[in-house]
């Protein structure tokens, strides 16, 4: 699930302790969500752009050539990872549903998140065609990751009522809740061993915010800025929660070492819409920043090598709701 906002590009500077080399894989439209292939030679990843009227999953190489549609130019999709084949993918479509992008959610209940009832995931070749259908619950199904060690597929769905984390097998069999809480469980990935799961979550405190949880969720809506980070072991056990910010914190990924969680926050001006990219300790110290890019920075993931991270930015964006994938060398 994507989390886009109205920004203003800012020109910041590239923190020279972590990140060099700097380059911009795509140019113009609105671009998310990349994620590397077990080889490191490819990425996929979502897109708005001509002639499409919402986001399609699109796959390029690690340079940004070969830039081609692999969902079907229908619907809406999400979230699209490689399997440890090298040779599929999965990802969120809404084409089922419907060949029409579903329309966007009703701002008038404040900045929320349309979990949309027609998203089911997908398991796809490479190439783009279809091979199986993995979801077919009531409601929700999306998000989905994929570790490259144990094949496990980790996703949010609806399919027991709420906003869970699931896990399932690559041929959608196998299938397992794994949080239980009430509110808003995703966008989890596994540890690089596959030991340990992050992800973000809004969990409802108090009788007021439970109501309004509830009642958005009634309207397939959810709201996303204020989440924080959660750790567990892969079956869902051993929950510990490792910010506690008050903001929207999001689009967590571990370190290639899996000892530390790099993510994006707007922790700095909590209800404003500049994201910068964070490390943090598995325990939720050592908190540090890495990107001053000044605008929204988000969707950070190490290449399989740990030696390049891609993310998604409007950095010198060239037009308003542009967002462009980038790639840097890292520097432990």
């Amino acid at each position: 699930m994507r989390l886009i906002f109205v920004l203003v590009a800012a020109a910041g500077l590239l923190p020279a302790q972590h990140l060099n080399n700097l380059k911009q894989l795509t140019n113009g439209g609105q671009n998310a969500e990349a994620y590397w292939s077990p080889d490191g030679k490819r990425l996929v990843f979502q897109t708005t752009r001509d002639p499409y009227e919402c986001d399609q999953i699109f796959t390029m190489n690690a340079d940004g050539s070969e830039q081609k549609l692999v969902s079907t130019g229908k619907g809406r999709t999400t979230c699209g990872y490689f399997l440890a084949d090298n040779k599929h993918i999965v990802y969120g479509s809404t084409h089922e549903a419907a060949p029409k992008c579903p329309p966007s959610p009703d701002r008038s209940k404040g900045y929320v998140w349309a979990v949309f009832p027609g998203y089911d995931i997908f398991l796809a070749e490479d190439n783009g065609k279809i091979v199986k259908k993995l979801t077919d619950a009531p409601g929700y199904d999306a998000e989905a990751t994929v570790n490259f060690k144990t094949k496990q597929i980790v996703y949010t769905s609806m399919a027991s009522g709420d906003l869970d984390l699931w896990t399932m097998k690559p041929d959608g069999s196998a299938k397992k809740q794994i949080t239980k809480s009430i509110g808003y469980d995703g966008g989890a990935v596994f540890s690089h061993d596959g030991k340990t799961l992050v992800w973000r979550g809004n969990h409802p405190s108090t009788p007021e915010t439970m109501t309004k949880y509830k009642d958005l969720l009634k309207d397939n809506l959810t709201t996303p800025m204020k989440m924080e980070l959660f750790i567990s072991d892969a079956k869902g056990g051993n929950v510990k929660q490792i910010t506690n910010f008050g903001c929207a914190s999001f689009a967590p990924s571990f370190t290639p070492d899996d000892k530390k969680i790099i993510f994006s926050s707007n922790k700095n001006e909590c209800d404003g819409r500049k994201f910068e990219l964070f490390m943090v300790n598995l325990d939720g110290s050592g908190l540090e920043q890495v990107t001053t890019f000044g605008g929204f920075t988000s969707f950070a993931e190490f290449s399989p090598d740990g030696k390049k991270l891609v993310f998604a930015s409007d950095h010198q964006a060239k037009a308003r709701y542009e967002f462009n994938i980038f790639t840097a060398d890292w520097k432990p």
